[in-house]
């Protein structure tokens, strides 16, 4: 049986409303927001119990998403949010943009902040990370020519 396809990426958030903002100024969409909880669910994840708020962001064309999850209970276990790009585990999502600058200048308006520099990779991309609400570190890449 061969892998079909990657379905979402779960991020664990505190402010719901304020991730799902960041990722809406990205161009994302709000596919939906539901209560996650019962014994089905915490048997799933390896909790006792659980009651989840989950809301679903969808790229624009509808193959990516990302599941953003607030956890009431049990209370979500704090990580590190300025852990640098360079720490184990999951440290960003890459999102192909349209205009750069124009959308850092607008993450910017959810306190969004370059982690280095817009760089250029050969003739090819400009590429950047940006660490947003949260710690999410995001990179974004324009293709060139």
């Amino acid at each position: 049986m061969a892998l079909k396809r990657m379905d979402n990426i779960g991020i664990v958030v505190d402010d719901l409303d304020a991730v799902i903002a960041f990722f809406a100024e990205l161009g994302m969409e709000l596919e939906g927001r539901t209560v996650v909880e019962g014994q089905w669910a915490a048997s799933l994840v390896g909790l006792d119990d659980q009651r989840v708020d989950v809301a679903m962001m969808r790229t624009p064309d509808g193959h990516g998403r990302v599941e953003l999850a607030k956890y009431h209970l049990p209370e979500a276990v704090a990580g590190v949010p300025d852990a640098p790009p360079n720490t184990l585990g999951i440290r960003r999502i890459m999102f192909a943009v349209d205009d750069i600058d124009d959308t850092i200048a607008r993450l910017r308006g959810h306190d969004a902040e370059l982690l280095g520099e817009v760089v250029r990779y050969e003739d090819v991309y400009r590429l950047c990370y940006i660490r947003g609400p949260e710690g999410i570190v995001i990179a974004l890449a324009e293709e060139l020519g």
